[in-house]
């Protein structure tokens, strides 16, 4: 579900979304109307340089932000390193010559991070006009459905697909898989998770 305004009740109401495409094809919960809207824009992903230490070893890996992101010393982030994916905990951050306590993603140069047992999962969630972006610190054997609603920064939203670090988009609502293997998140907001 997503609000936006329809074309016939002249307001901002819930609309149930029936087709992805180029376009979105929804339908207006109050009068039923069905209509086409614009897809909302992605923000632009950025790949950050990131060290990451496990125990007497270190190893450049990178990270995946969306521009204009900021990321903070103690962010619970995934990073890719070849074929392994780990949940890290970022403990410096470079911009040029200089150590900050907090960035924007196009100015880290690199980020120093320590592995955890904990990922955090990305989602995009779809709001009608825009894309917010979201995050969830999890264990990285939880599992995630397509189809099933989970919580993240507090707002209740519905998996509608799931983008894999490894393999293609998982689209079928019941397939599943596990925290670690997870790319992004695509879903909605749950009736109820809107901030107005």
């Amino acid at each position: 579900m997503i609000s936006i305004v329809c074309p016939v009740c002249k307001e901002e109401c819930e609309h149930q979304v029936l087709r992805e495409a180029a376009e979105l094809v929804v339908q207006c919960s109050e009068c039923g109307q069905v209509h086409r809207i614009p897809r909302p824009p992605e923000p632009r992903v950025i790949t950050v340089k990131t060290i990451v230490s496990r125990e007497t070893e270190s190893k450049v890996c990178s990270t995946e932000m969306f521009e204009g992101e900021v990321v903070s010393l103690g962010d619970k982030i995934v990073a890719e390193c070849e074929e392994e994916v780990l949940g890290v905990e970022v403990t410096g951050i470079e911009t040029g010559e200089k150590r900050v306590r907090q960035a924007k993603a196009e100015e880290v140069t690199a980020l120093w991070t320590r592995g955890i047992e904990q990922v955090v999962v990305r989602a995009s969630v779809h709001t009608g006009r825009t894309t917010i972006p979201l995050y969830q610190t999890m264990d990285g054997e939880e599992v995630l459905v397509v189809g099933e609603a989970y919580t993240f920064n507090g707002r209740r939203i519905r998996i509608s697909h799931i983008k894999l670090r490894d393999g293609p988009v998982m689209r079928k609502e019941g397939w599943k898989t596990v925290a670690r293997r997870v790319k992004r998140v695509y879903g909605y907001l749950e009736r109820g998770s809107e901030r107005r």
